[in-house]
Order: C-alpha cells, then sequence, then structure tokens
C-alpha cells in the first residue's frame, strides 16, 4: 500500500524542484547550463561520498571539475571536444584518486556515468532553439511519466517483484505501468510540439525507449548503491534520499533521447 506520509513528502518535494527545472529548460542558453552546472556539483558530492568516503570532498571537487569543463565546453556548440575533455577528465581523476589511496575506476566511472548525460542534455537543449527544447522537454515528461506511475501503479497494485536482489520495492506491475505512462508522455509530447518526427506516432516509440532506459536507470543506481553498501545517494531531497536518487532514470533516458534525435537527424536531418 502507498504510505500516505510518504508520498506528500514526495510530492511536496516535486512541487519545489519542478518549477526550476521547468523554468530553467524553457528559458534555455545561460539559464539550462547553471542548472545543469548546480545538479553536477550536487550529484559529483554524492557519487564521492558513496564511492570514497574517507576524502570525499577532495573526489568530489575532481569529478565535478571535469564534467564542468567538458559541460561548458558542449554549451560552446563543440560537442566532440566535449566529449574528448570528459573522456580525459575521466582518466585525470582516476589518477588523483589512485594517488589519494582510492579506486580509481570508480571515481573515473563517477565522471562518465554523470557527465555523458550532463553534455547531451546541453546538446538536446541547445542545438536548436525550438525542436531542441521540444527534444528537452520529452526527456523530462517521459521520465518523470514513467518514475510517478511506476511507483504508484507499483505500491497499489504489487505482486512479484521486479529485481529483488538489488531493489526489493520494485514490481512488474510498477514495470509495466511506468512504460505505459511514459510511452503516452512520448506520444502527446510528439503531437503537441514540434520535433522534426515524420509522424506524431514515432513519439510513442521514443517514449516507451524513453521509459524503458528510465527503470534501468532507476535499477542500475540500486545496484550501485548495494554494491556501495548505502541505502541511498544522499539527503539533499525529503522523500527521495539524494539528488541522484532522483535523476538516476532521467540520466538514462536522456542518453536513449539524444540517441533517437541523432537517428532523426541521420535519416533526414531536420530534426
Amino acid at each position: 500500500m502507498v504510505s500516505l506520509r510518504n508520498l506528500g513528502i514526495r510530492a511536496a518535494s516535486a512541487l519545489v524542484l519542478a518549477p526550476l527545472a521547468v523554468l530553467a529548460i524553457w528559458a534555455g542558453s545561460l539559464w539550462f547550463l547553471a542548472i545543469i552546472l548546480a545538479a553536477v556539483v550536487l550529484l559529483a558530492r554524492e557519487w564521492a561520498a558513496m564511492s570514497t568516503p574517507g576524502r570525499r570532498d577532495l573526489i568530489a571537487w575532481g569529478v565535478a571539475l571535469a564534467i564542468i569543463a567538458a559541460t561548458i565546453t558542449a554549451q560552446t556548440g563543440a560537442m566532440s571536444a566535449a566529449l574528448v575533455v570528459l573522456v580525459f577528465g575521466a582518466a585525470a581523476v582516476a589518477i588523483y584518486a589512485r594517488r589519494l589511496g582510492y579506486e580509481g575506476v570508480d571515481a573515473a566511472y563517477g565522471v562518465l556515468y554523470l557527465g555523458w548525460p550532463a553534455v547531451l542534455l546541453i546538446w538536446l537543449r541547445d542545438g536548436d532553439s525550438g525542436v531542441g527544447l521540444s527534444w528537452t522537454i520529452l526527456v523530462f515528461v517521459v521520465a518523470w511519466s514513467a518514475d510517478v506511475m511506476a511507483f504508484l501503479v507499483g505500491s497499489l497494485v504489487g505482486g512479484p517483484k521486479l529485481w529483488p536482489r538489488y531493489s526489493p520495492n520494485k514490481t512488474w506491475s510498477g514495470f509495466v505501468g511506468g512504460l505505459v505512462a511514459g510511452s503516452a508522455a512520448g506520444w502527446l509530447v510528439a503531437s503537441f510540439l514540434p520535433m522534426g518526427l515524420p509522424d506524431p506516432i514515432w513519439g510513442l516509440a521514443l517514449g516507451f525507449a524513453g521509459a524503458l532506459a528510465t527503470m534501468a536507470g532507476d535499477l542500475w543506481e540500486s545496484a550501485l548503491k548495494r554494491r556501495f553498501g548505502v541505502k541511498d545517494a544522499g539527503g539533499l531531497i525529503p522523500g527521495h534520499g539524494g539528488l541522484l536518487d532522483r535523476v538516476d532514470g532521467l540520466m538514462f533516458a536522456a542518453v536513449v533521447m539524444a540517441a533517437g534525435r541523432l537517428g532523426f537527424m541521420m535519416l533526414d536531418g531536420p530534426a
């Protein structure tokens, strides 16, 4: 059953955070860059707290600076250079972490895990003032719809567990509910916003893929938390845990949607 108290806390947190994200997405340009960079700093701190708790501030700033450099490079439109910066930043952070006595692979993975979606979100939003806005809205609407409906359906219906070893609270009913909600959201966005798609029905496929990615991202973060022996990535957001607990699925959805947009661009160019 749904805990009314927990649901209320989650709803209140969403009412505070969602408008900030919506305004930044709508404004675009430096406003969107600013909220991405702020999120990167917070996420880097959470990653360091999970993976290298002993000297987390040093690792956190290393991870954050590597991603910030790549994200700002992406904002200039130099996407190839941004990806190169991200890879070399991950390598530099790995060397830095090893000198501090930590596992360099975990630090490097943090740069790529958090940085790849950040760079792609910049590309999606600022690649084109109209279509770019629509694709960015698609990412957030699909991810939020899938996440919320998976939680509600899973809590209300229950049933067999999806992956009890790593995420004992998630159910197959919630998984199906999330897929349906994400697919419907994708179709609605494609039906009303300019996206350069041959037909709005493609929004259904994009929504399905984005919803699948959203729940995969959620499960993947659950596995990471189990690996590092923590319950939540942090305590920043009441009812949700850390910021990473809130955007884990969104990050995967951003990667999938960016791949979708690139695919349509390669097919006929207008997207």
